[in-house]
């Protein structure tokens, strides 16, 4: 039961000591509005050394659910008799207009914790958006190189409107700066505008920003930029020129001509060539055990070395951990090197990576081994079934041979006329 605290004054409220609810009566009282007075308790225990709380505390019947509610108004030793009145009078007038005074508290701190959102997400730049984005993904990349191409494409986009805060970007903002890029190499275009699209998700989601994502492609700014164009394959040689240009490249003394010539034996990608390290080779087994962090599809490569290419291994200084070391102590050859090195013998524009298709053209015009032994030779993703199949001891074995035959056919003895005679067998 409440007992009754006749004309309450502030000394009186400091006097209340029994426990239990005394309610406001009297001159000047609020309606509803009591003391609460508790025990203070420590470890669980009633020490009167802690004395008694009192706190005030507002009933009322919700207009909303017709039930009684208490709702509290804050500590006796923090608000005074006269502003808890005041409290208890501006509750009343919210149930009077049909309002329930809790409800509407709640939702009163949530626009405020909105508004102060609001505030923080207005002084939140685009630039410091992509420090949280990375911050939060980088470790989950585990190629150095694609953790560097990610910051790289992204101070891009910093440079242009690094310093806007990021509620700001729209899509104007972004057609201006991605519309040159886009003409002019569309395939990274496409790449800075799925990076950015992610930066800003990202710090939709952190509530720095709101509404539609003005990078997004689909329905958006596939209109503004067009359709992008067809990439279009490496330029590749022949693989009836082949044989010649390897003579070529056999007479030239230098760690990018055996780089390159590595690389076409083993039909690898350029960056799984340069940043070769020692550990991974196996003369006595004769592989090349290429880890899962270096391969583009994310899975260990075993790739069988013929002759030549343990050759070309053997002779090799060993300086450092890398197969070809570069110009810089500890570092590997660059990537340039090996282009570098193509455009210096004039060879019609082909490029590196090219050479892969001119394995696989010859492979599948010139050899009777299975497509699948052709594909998992270049390191390409296969059906889970058939790759299940080729990737057992005799899928090493297969390209154990398809490597000799093709090492054979690239030492091929050229005729006057051009044409090569290479043996192969299945």
């Amino acid at each position: 039961m409440a007992r009754k605290a006749r004309g309450l004054t502030p000394f009186g409220v400091n006097a209340l000591t029994q426990k239990g609810y005394w309610r406001d009566y009297g001159e000047g009282a609020a309606r509803g509005l009591y003391v609460q007075v508790a025990t203070r308790e420590k470890a669980g225990k009633r020490s009167a050394k802690h004395g008694v709380s009192r706190s005030w505390i507002y009933r009322y019947t919700s207009p909303v659910t017709k039930r009684v509610r208490w709702m509290g108004l804050g500590s006796c030793e923090v608000i005074g008799l006269a502003e808890a009145r005041d409290l208890a009078k501006a509750a009343r007038r919210l149930v009077t207009l049909g309002l329930d005074p809790i409800e509407h508290r709640r939702s009163t701190a949530e626009a405020e914790r909105n508004a102060a959102l609001k505030e923080a997400a207005s002084r939140m730049s685009f630039r410091q958006c992509v420090d949280g984005y990375l911050a939060a993904h980088l470790g989950s990349y585990r190629s150095e190189k694609h953790k560097a191409q990610w910051r790289s494409t992204l101070d891009r986009a910093n440079s242009a409107f690094g310093d806007l805060a990021v509620g700001e970007i729209d899509t104007a903002i972004l057609a201006r700066f991605l519309e040159p890029i886009w003409r002019k190499t569309p395939e990274t275009g496409s790449r800075l505008r799925g990076r950015i699209e992610r930066v800003l998700d990202w710090a939709t989601v952190r509530r720095f920003r709101e509404g539609e994502n003005p990078a997004r492609w689909r329905g958006h700014l596939e209109h503004l930029l067009g359709a992008r164009p067809k990439s279009q394959p490496h330029a590749a040689m022949p693989f009836d020129q082949l044989p010649k240009f390897m003579a070529r490249v056999r007479e030239l003394n230098s760690i990018s001509a055996r780089a390159l010539e590595f690389l076409v034996l083993t039909a690898a990608r350029t960056g799984e060539a340069v940043n070769a390290t020692w550990d991974e080779i196996d003369v006595k087994t004769r592989t090349w055990k290429i880890p899962d962090y270096r391969m583009k599809a994310g899975r260990q490569h075993i790739v069988p070395l013929s002759d030549r290419a343990v050759s070309i291994l053997e002779a090799l200084p060993r300086v450092g951990d890398y197969v070809f070391p570069g110009a810089v102590e500890g570092k590997p050859l660059s990537n340039m090197a090996l282009l570098q090195l193509l455009r210096g013998m004039d060879v019609d524009g082909y490029r590196v990576h090219g050479f892969r298709s001119t394995f696989r053209d010859w492979a599948g015009e010139r050899t009777g081994f299975d497509r699948e032994v052709v594909e998992h030779a270049l390191a390409h993703k296969l059906p889970d079934k058939v790759e299940a199949a080729y990737r057992r001891g005799t899928a090493v074995e297969k390209r154990a041979r398809l490597m000799k035959a093709w090492a054979q056919f690239c030492a091929a003895d050229t005729n006057e006329t051009g044409a090569t005679i290479t043996s192969i067998r299945a």
